[in-house]
């Protein structure tokens, strides 16, 4: 996958790093920072979290990034629903948007997807290993069959999302249950990727497969650089119309 000029915003809740001593130990930047070491991007990199002034996702920032990366659990309702409008304008105008572990629950995700997005959860330091469905797709390139992390959260389906455009990982859990692990989908002109693993108390943002699956879907949701559609009356046919009055 060709690497491209993509400026990259990393939105993290950054709550469970300052309250939580195992997530502290893993992550003593934050979770931002060790996502971010995995990124191979010609553009730039930046930070933003819960607690700034406007969440940190002003007009100013959102409208210079091509891709932006969330990842919150703890706090889903102090986000404002003005960012949250702010930011699902800025991807369907073609912003891409890539939802991380317990982002799934986020406002942002449930609005672009219109369903509970609820699941089943464990956790039990279980094995998960993450299949990948899809070979041929770009996120998936140089990831090889599949993920192994030795200890995870679990998600179980039922996952309730609509059916993805396309699904690129499913994973499964040494309790037995699987799940939609990699899903894919387009929302206006922007590309949404959801990824399931990343629990904060575990060194999963470490892992150099998950960060490349990360990295890779940087590169995918990238926006395509076409102009946005014209919606709205069309006053002027582009051809005459007989008997119009």
């Amino acid at each position: 996958m060709t690497n491209q000029a993509i400026n990259v915003t990393i939105w993290n809740e950054f709550r469970h790093e300052k309250t939580n001593a195992k997530a502290a130990e893993i992550y003593p930047q934050g979770m931002h920072a060790a996502i971010a070491e995995g990124l191979n991007v010609q553009g730039e990199v930046r930070f933003a979290t819960l607690d700034e002034p406007e969440h940190g996702l002003t007009e100013e920032v959102l409208n210079g990034t091509d891709v932006l990366i969330w990842w919150g659990h703890l706090a889903h309702h102090e986000v404002s629903d003005e960012i949250v409008e702010r930011v699902y304008k800025r991807v369907l105008h073609g912003m891409g948007l890539i939802v991380l572990h317990s982002g799934h629950f986020s406002k942002i995700f449930r609005k672009l997807m219109g369903t509970s997005c609820d699941l089943k959860w464990r956790e039990a330091d279980e094995k998960e290993r993450i299949w990948v469905v899809n070979p041929a797709h770009p996120i998936a390139a140089g990831i090889g069959e599949y993920i192994e992390l030795p200890a995870e959260e679990m998600y179980g389906e039922h996952f309730d999302i609509p059916q993805p455009d396309e699904l690129v990982m499913v994973s499964w859990f040494e309790g037995g249950e699987v799940f939609r692990s990699g899903c894919c989908y387009t929302r206006g002109s922007g590309k949404v990727f959801y990824f399931r693993p990343g629990h904060e108390t575990y060194p999963t943002y470490h892992n150099p497969q998950v960060r490349k699956v990360i990295d890779n879907a940087v590169q995918w949701a990238a926006p395509a650089g076409r102009d946005y559609p014209k919606y709205g009356h069309a006053k002027t046919p582009l051809e005459p119309i007989k008997g119009a009055r």
